[in-house]
């Protein structure tokens, strides 16, 4: 009896130790059910609905850029590419294999699309190709079945309509790199574009607009089942450019194949019009999986294709130059308009003697011949007297020296040297010589052909300190268009007005009287005469022995040891509205290559659009008068 109740309360405290252990565990597992269900019950409803969609970024159409007219010089246009999804395919390279009868695919190719099957997910959407013709596009669809992995996509891709006439100014798109900073998602999507050089990198952002989403159910291995929703991205803006897109094709077309640059502008509002570097690039290149031996030949090239001369190329300024020392020698007060140097074709210096363009000389000469005649013993002897710090700071008042912080990436500042600047630089003392050099716009010095029709500008307009623009606004898609409102207003430069108007007439004479060194390259129609200034830039040293002998020909010359050619230039003579620079690189003298070139810019700009601030679409006018009417009230002495 007593074991009976040892054995019976032995097993009630079993049992009883039992079902509170049972208790407890249900205890926690209600409590730990309570908790997911819940507490935790949204936490983890959004996880499952992460698991089961995706969410992805659609990418938006770039915005255009547009001439001061609106006409488009960047637009978008359809393109067709082909696709693989590797998931749908048993041997990624038998499909490559077979593909490659259609499109050649080269190993280059090949090798990138390996690399992107490693890095994204197995049914990731991959690019073969892009810019597919439509025979291409035919024939791998009438060849699916072999193909089954590959699927063609329409999407759209950047184009540029006049190709290499305006690829210095609108620049290019590519492929974001690895070292660029990705912060927006936009530049993760596989073959997003982003501005790589000119206007399309400067407004890139505003460009590319913001990206839709699509939410897209999927299933445990990721595969896409069906687009739940959508919504679409914003449109890139559009930027308006104050560039006349049919003057700059025309400019582009003036300068054809050979190394040279041309900028216009607004001499009152610093509107550039037209801005051209040759030899250019097609810009459309980029849209394509451009080769190692295209991009080769394009880096190669002696001729710099990608280097945008206008803003980027430093020149010796050569004669063109001569009007900044006029203007210091003026001011200083070394000289007056009746001054006068006699040029017997050299000038000597200690041991050295400087010569003159023109071997016999000029005879006596005064500012306003000496500008017209481009007298270089003339500027030699007023380049001495005025000093080279004088001189320099009359080049910076005139734009020289300095950057504008123009639209456009790349932008050289040139070289105004001085006293100081050649002691901290050369570590050495100025020479009496080097300033004769300078007075000619040659030795240190070097400008940019969008400085010196900054240059000219200041010059022709009563002496603003214009300076150059070339955006006039950016603007949502279909938005608004820019007004055309009152020009800017600009400080005066300080220059006597009577200063400028002896230097201008000066430059009329250039073009307009017999003597002048650019006659032959005149403008015609009184209507539409112009003035300006001829530069011929050495690029070696003529040796005594060429000059006495006479061999000085550029035609005799090997090309790269040629002069270089430069004009600049204003129209019309009585109230100007246009500048112009030109320079031909080895294209020998300024007055029979560079001169030509402004003279037939000038008058199909002025023809074709005699008001550009107006707005209005331009029409061509033509107007046929007596060719050998003078300027009379400009040639007119005193």
């Amino acid at each position: 009896m007593h074991r009976d109740n040892d054995r019976y309360k032995a097993f009630s405290r079993r049992a009883v130790l039992l079902l509170g252990g049972n208790v407890i565990l249900l205890s926690g597992l209600i409590g730990r059910m309570y908790q997911l269900q819940v507490m935790e019950g949204e936490r983890y409803k959004t996880l499952a609905e992460d698991n089961r969609i995706n969410l992805k970024i659609l990418a938006p159409l770039r915005g255009r850029i547009l001439d001061r007219f609106g006409r488009p010089m960047a637009v978008n246009q359809q393109n067709y590419r082909a696709l693989l999804v590797p998931a749908n395919i048993l041997n990624v390279n038998t499909t490559i294999a077979a593909l490659s009868q259609i499109l050649n695919v080269s190993a280059r190719e090949k090798k990138r699309i390996a690399l992107e099957i490693k890095r994204r997910k197995r049914f990731s959407n991959i690019v073969i190709r892009e810019n597919l013709s439509w025979r291409e596009v035919s024939q791998i669809e009438a060849n699916a079945l072999e193909l089954s992995g590959v699927m063609i996509d329409v999407g759209e891709s950047r184009f540029y309509p006049d190709r290499e006439a305006s690829a210095s100014i609108l620049g290019y798109v590519g492929i974001v790199s690895d070292q660029e900073v990705v912060r927006d998602p936009l530049l993760q999507l596989p073959g997003f574009r982003v501005g790589k050089a000119g206007m399309e990198k400067v407004h890139d952002v505003a460009l590319r607009g913001k990206g839709g989403t699509s939410q897209v159910e999927v299933n445990a291995f990721g595969r896409e089942i069906r687009e739940l929703s959508r919504i679409e991205g914003q449109r890139g803006s559009e930027a308006w450019l104050t560039i006349d897109n049919e003057l700059q094709k025309f400019v582009a077309k003036r300068l054809g194949e050979r190394p040279a640059s041309a900028v216009v502008m607004d001499v009152h509002t610093g509107e550039v019009l037209a801005l051209v570097s040759t030899p250019s690039f097609d810009p459309n290149i980029f849209n394509k999986d451009l080769s190692q031996a295209e991009w080769k030949k394009i880096i190669s090239s002696p001729h710099s294709p990608l280097t945008n001369k206008a803003i980027a190329g430093q020149y010796a300024p050569g004669s063109v130059f001569k009007m900044v020392v006029a203007l210091a020698a003026l001011e200083k007060g070394v000289i007056s308009k009746n001054f006068q140097v006699l040029c017997n074709g050299e000038i000597e210096l200690g041991e050295s003697f400087f010569h003159c363009w023109r071997i016999k000389g000029h005879g006596h000469m005064d500012l306003f011949n000496a500008i017209a005649q481009s007298c270089d013993v003339f500027f030699y002897e007023i380049a001495l007297r005025t000093g080279i710090d004088r001189i320099a700071a009359m080049a910076r008042r005139l734009g020289l020296g300095q950057k504008f912080k123009i639209e456009l990436p790349g932008e050289k500042a040139g070289l105004i040297p001085t006293r100081a600047w050649k002691r901290k630089v050369k570590g050495s003392k100025w020479q009496q010589g080097e300033t004769l050099l300078a007075g000619i716009g040659q030795g240190f010095i070097l400008a940019t052909p969008l400085q010196m029709a900054v240059m000219i500008s200041r010059l022709v307009n009563g002496g603003r300190l214009v300076v150059p623009s070339m955006t006039r606004t950016v603007v949502p898609f279909a938005g608004k268009p820019p007004e055309y409102t009152t020009p800017p207003s600009f400080k005066n430069m300080g220059v006597h007005a009577s200063h400028l108007g002896l230097v201008r007439k000066a430059m009329v004479a250039v073009i307009n009287s017999p003597f002048g060194t650019a006659y032959k390259a005149r403008i015609k129609e009184p209507e539409f005469f112009m003035g300006g200034k001829t530069g011929t830039v050495q690029v070696r040293r003529i040796s005594k022995a060429e000059r006495e002998s006479g061999v000085l020909k550029n035609k005799e010359l090997a090309w790269h040891e040629r002069d270089h050619a430069l004009f600049v230039g204003y129209a019309p003579l009585e109230i100007p509205k246009y500048a112009i620079s030109v320079i031909v690189e080895h294209g020998g003298s300024g007055a029979s290559t560079a001169a030509p070139v402004a003279r037939d810019i000038l008058l199909e700009l002025q023809k074709r659009d005699p008001n550009p601030g107006s707005g209005a679409m331009p029409e061509r006018r033509e107007v046929r008068l007596e060719p050998e009417i003078q300027a009379k009230q400009f040639l007119r002495e005193g």
